[in-house]
């Protein structure tokens, strides 16, 4: 896969029987370390000034989500077990935890797909049922269909 990437990430969120699905697309960085994926990329917040720059790491059993800038955490992800986390907003700081259910990776050489389930928790009462789903495709390779 070459640096310069393609990310489109999405998400369902569960809550009280009520779904949401979220969708990002945007540009990033992509490396290929110690048998481990890196996907770096930038984030803004609407409402809120500065940036937030995202670590990715990701193995066949795990993926990390590393927030930093206006907002700030350290997310884990991996099958079977439940991970803390603080996570830091402009608005104040929570504890969440995620127990992932599931975690798929589909590697390869222009592409890379991941999908994650996980059950999320804020301050200790668990608050929705979600999957988030990343295609990361090659700049060159990479097709984007929008819909409308």
């Amino acid at each position: 896969m070459t640096k310069e990437v393609l990310i489109r990430i999405s998400g369902l969120r569960v809550m009280d029987g009520d779904k949401e699905d979220v969708e990002v697309i945007t540009k990033g960085e992509y490396y290929w370390r110690n048998g481990k994926h890196y996907v770096f990329y930038d984030e803004v917040m609407e409402g809120f000034e500065g940036s937030i720059r995202n670590m990715v790491k990701i193995t066949p059993e795990m993926m990390q989500i590393r927030k930093q800038g206006i907002t700030s955490t350290e997310l884990v992800f991996e099958q079977g077990q439940k991970k803390m986390a603080r996570y830091i907003t402009p608005l104040g700081e929570m504890t969440v935890e995620i127990g992932t259910s599931r975690i798929q990776v589909d590697a390869r050489e222009d592409n890379l797909k991941v999908s994650v389930s996980y059950g999320l928790d804020i301050n200790y009462e668990h608050v929705s049922d979600c999957n988030i789903f990343l295609d990361i495709s090659s700049m060159e390779t990479a097709q984007l269909h929008l819909q409308s």
